[in-house]
């Protein structure tokens, strides 16, 4: 029985960006991950033992928002996926898109946002 689990815009300070004002202030960062996963096991047991527990999984995208500081959305989005698959063999295909809030430009732009999927039998770390 497969399932998704889906996470919408985890909200993160983080210190991301190619301009050096970016690095060292920071800004705000949204996260969404979709996760699919056979949850026939949590189905049956109606146990959290077996089921794919997004606080743990937010504690994972937390810990890659925060570890390093990366110039390209699209770095962080693939460092995002590679954690979760590392971290949770359920997972069968992964979503992320990481959007960055409140850019520094001369634009008016709400964010930017990264989409990268992958699915783990072809993901290549």
């Amino acid at each position: 029985m497969i399932c998704w689990l889906r996470i919408h815009s985890a909200e993160f300070y983080a210190h991301h960006g190619t301009k050096d004002a970016e690095r060292l202030l920071g800004g705000k960062f949204q996260v969404d991950a979709e996760l699919c996963y056979d949850a026939t096991c949590a189905i049956q047991s109606d146990s959290l033992r077996f089921a794919l527990n997004y606080e743990h999984v937010l504690e994972c995208i937390q810990r890659v928002v925060h570890e390093n500081s990366y110039h390209l959305l699209e770095t962080l989005a693939h460092r995002l996926l590679a954690a979760l698959f590392r971290e949770f063999p359920a997972i069968l295909q992964a979503r992320v898109r990481v959007r960055k809030l409140y850019i520094p430009l001369r634009y008016a732009v709400e964010y930017v946002e990264i989409e990268r999927e992958a699915q783990r039998s072809a993901f290549v770390e």
